[in-house]
């Protein structure tokens, strides 16, 4: 009897020492199972929405193929991108917009709702702001006239920023700034360079106040590049300035991340 319980307690042993050795490696498969590395963040590709707000120059005023000036070529450069498997723009530009209208229009519950989806938000405002005062002094043009006008076009582009986050406080902001429109008609009056770099100076002086939001300077292109970049009007930007706005865009996409954060 004592030999029979002396080989049945064996057997057991024998069987429980059997079955460690996988329910260990098993163990061990498991916990390296959770230590293997993630794939990159482009290996799925997103869908990115960006909505597009402000005057002509979101609107694509001068862009003869009537694509929507810059944005097809912002689109096609982010499109390019292993991250990205679509970049759809909703675009709310009306020609002749000022910043106190745009900031009228940010009350329309289509636009809230466009916003309130976006991934981003990019914004083309204040050349009709310098336009108008331009024609109201047009004889008489005095650069305090400008600086006055600017004060309050500091306050709109900061409530204009200020609805937007407030619509979506996760959304990036892209402000484009302004160039100078008049050198074609003006040439000879050195102060609108000095007026246009002011109101720039301005715009990015309001963006730097939030987290989620950058300003893209654009003057520069206009005024520095050997080719022709404006429409037949000499005030809106023909096919290749659009094209060179979306490469300064997509520059500054890449140099601050833009994309990632939006993700």
């Amino acid at each position: 009897m004592m030999k029979k319980i002396f080989i049945l307690l064996f057997c057991t042993m024998f069987m429980i020492s059997g079955c460690s050795t996988p329910f260990k490696e098993q163990e061990v498969r498991t916990i390296e199972h959770g230590y293997k590395q993630m794939p990159p963040d482009d290996f799925i590709p997103k869908d990115l929405t960006i909505v597009s707000i402000g005057d002509s120059l979101t609107q694509g005023v001068g862009d003869i193929k009537e694509l929507g000036g810059y944005i097809p070529y912002l689109k096609e450069k982010l499109e390019s991108q292993k991250d990205i498997r679509t970049a759809d723009f909703i675009n709310f530009g009306i020609k002749g917009n000022r910043s106190d209208q745009l900031l009228k229009r940010l009350d329309q519950s289509k636009v809230q709702t466009a916003i309130q989806n976006a991934d981003i938000v990019i914004i083309t405002i204040g050349g009709n702001d310098v336009m108008k005062v331009f024609k109201q002094n047009l004889t008489h043009l005095k650069m305090e006239t400008f600086l006055q006008e600017e004060k309050y076009y500091r306050e709109r582009l900061t409530n204009i920023i200020e609805t937007v986050s407030t619509y979506n406080n996760q959304a990036t902001i892209i402000l484009m700034g302004i160039y100078n429109p008049f050198m074609r008609w003006f040439a000879d009056i050195k102060e609108m360079d000095q007026i246009i770099s002011t109101w720039n100076d301005t715009s990015s002086q309001v963006v730097e106040e939030f987290e989620q939001a950058y300003f893209v300077p654009v003057a520069d292109i206009f005024n520095n590049y050997e080719e022709d970049l404006l429409y037949t009007d000499y005030f809106h930007p023909n096919n290749k300035g659009y094209e060179l706005i979306a490469d300064r865009f997509y520059t500054y996409f890449n140099e601050h991340s833009i994309v990632e954060k939006a993700f």
